[in-house]
């Protein structure tokens, strides 16, 4: 069985609503420029924006969407990476060769790190607390330690990496290196390279899918996205996209590959089991970067030059509803506790708001009706599994999954501690669940602090 969770620091639901997505409010950066980079904080309910034209990260209060900060960073910061064990953000700023560190909870920068020549993109491992910066000129990935934000190691990949992934299941590391044509393989434990793979011309996108631990890599020249055994590291398949793939995102509750391709308008559906293409769903002028809601199963798609986001339905693949938003939005990020997916418009100088109504934590407190019949089990720091038959506690019976899918930590029959986790929505998937069988339809669980 298959579980949705919401880890929180507090806890109230509003009724299920109507299915419907809307354009929330939009927040102006009069003092930022060219935003272009996302981040959520769930320690503290906070979402940043790296904003390339003005050199600073913009902090946004999760409940209220109200302006907290503009913090002071090097030039052309183009990248932000969570890092959810020590409540610290980082923001890679290409320019200076640098990753500034924030606090999380005090938004002022803590150090600044000297990762290499033109940092590019940052990837965490919360397996031993380390982010990952692929530096472009350096043909490398420079490796942070978590808690001391100096450099472990610098790992040479292939020619201008341009995207990273994290494999949960066998703590492992990808770098796709634009100018290559390649995948390096990076061990997440020794920062060793473990192997190289061939893939199309001009890899310009990773995901991970953790139900069957394979890794995507969408190409832009071949229109095609090489699928890779997490294992093995050997190639599994080629599936053909459309034009110009740029942005992959993974369904967990479907397991599904959600692949953008700017070059065609629309967006490849791919089945995480088989590989097979499910659909075609046409969406507006250059998707640029996707997006998943795990509260309500929908895929968002930013079309840039449509200045819109397409919402689509996770289990039907069709187009719920496209919303305005502002001019070239260029990056997405998720927030569980409100049930909002901000979005950055780089040349409209400012984050546009979406929501759902079927989900999320109000922000005006008010009483439950008497009527209300919560749909969602609450549960106080632990979370309890049934037993394996025979009364059998030691073996591990689930997952628990971040909302990309990713692995945070196995679960046992009886009590499973969960308070060191941050808030945010989870997964609870079955250990040993069939290969071929698709995930059963989650059921919703709130853990309250």
């Amino acid at each position: 069985m298959r579980f949705c969770i919401l880890i929180s620091a507090f806890c109230l639901l509003i009724p299920p609503m109507a299915n419907a997505q809307w354009l929330e409010t939009t927040i102006a950066l009069p003092d930022s420029s060219g935003p272009g980079a996302l981040c959520y904080n769930p320690q503290n309910n906070k979402v940043y924006c790296a904003n390339s034209g003005s050199n600073n990260v913009t902090v946004v209060d999760g409940a209220t969407n109200e302006v907290l900060a503009a913090v002071a960073v090097e030039s052309l910061p183009c990248a932000l990476c969570y890092n959810p064990h020590d409540n610290k953000v980082y923001c890679a700023n290409p320019l200076d060769s640098s990753v500034t560190v924030i606090g999380g909870a005090t938004d002022s920068v803590l150090t600044t790190v000297h990762a290499g020549s033109f940092p590019w993109a940052l990837c965490y491992n919360p397996q031993d607390n380390k982010v990952y910066c692929a530096t472009w000129f350096d043909s490398s990935v420079a490796v942070v330690d978590g808690a001391t934000d100096s450099v472990r190691a610098r790992v040479p990949v292939g020619v201008l990496p341009w995207a990273l992934c994290y494999n949960s299941t066998d703590n492992k590391v990808y770098s796709a290196s634009l100018a290559s044509n390649s995948v390096t393989v990076i061990d997440g434990a020794t920062d060793t390279v473990l192997a190289t793979v061939a893939v199309g011309v001009q890899p310009r996108a990773l995901c991970h899918n953790p139900q069957y631990n394979k890794v995507y890599c969408a190409s832009e020249v071949d229109a095609s996205v090489t699928v890779i055994d997490g294992v093995t590291n050997e190639v599994l398949d080629t599936v053909a996209a459309g034009g110009a793939p740029w942005a992959l995102c993974y369904n967990p509750q479907n397991n599904k590959v959600y692949c953008a391709n700017s070059g065609s308008d629309n967006v490849t559906v791919m089945d995480g089991a088989t590989n097979a293409v499910l659909a075609t769903v046409a969406v507006e002028s250059v998707p640029y970067v996707l997006c998943y809601n795990p509260e309500n199963n929908k895929v968002y798609c930013a079309n840039c030059n449509g200045n819109s986001v397409t919402v689509i339905d996770g289990a039907t693949d069709r187009v719920v509803i496209t919303i305005a938003v502002g001019t070239y939005p260029t990056d997405f990020v998720y927030n569980p506790l409100q049930n909002r997916v901000y979005v950055a418009n780089y040349e409209g100088s400012s984050i546009s708001v979406l929501r759902d109504s079927a989900g999320g934590i109000e922000e005006s407190f008010r009483p439950q009706a008497a009527s209300f019949k919560p749909t969602a089990t609450i549960v106080h720091s632990v979370l309890v599994l049934p037993e394996a038959p025979g009364g059998e506690r030691s073996a591990v019976c689930a997952q628990l999954l971040d909302i990309s899918g990713r692995k945070v930590m196995d679960l046992k029959p009886s009590a499973n501690d969960v308070r060191a986790l941050a808030p945010g929505v989870y997964f609870v998937r079955e250990a040993h669940q069939a290969a071929g069988l698709r995930p059963q339809a989650a059921r919703k669980i709130v853990i309250a602090r």
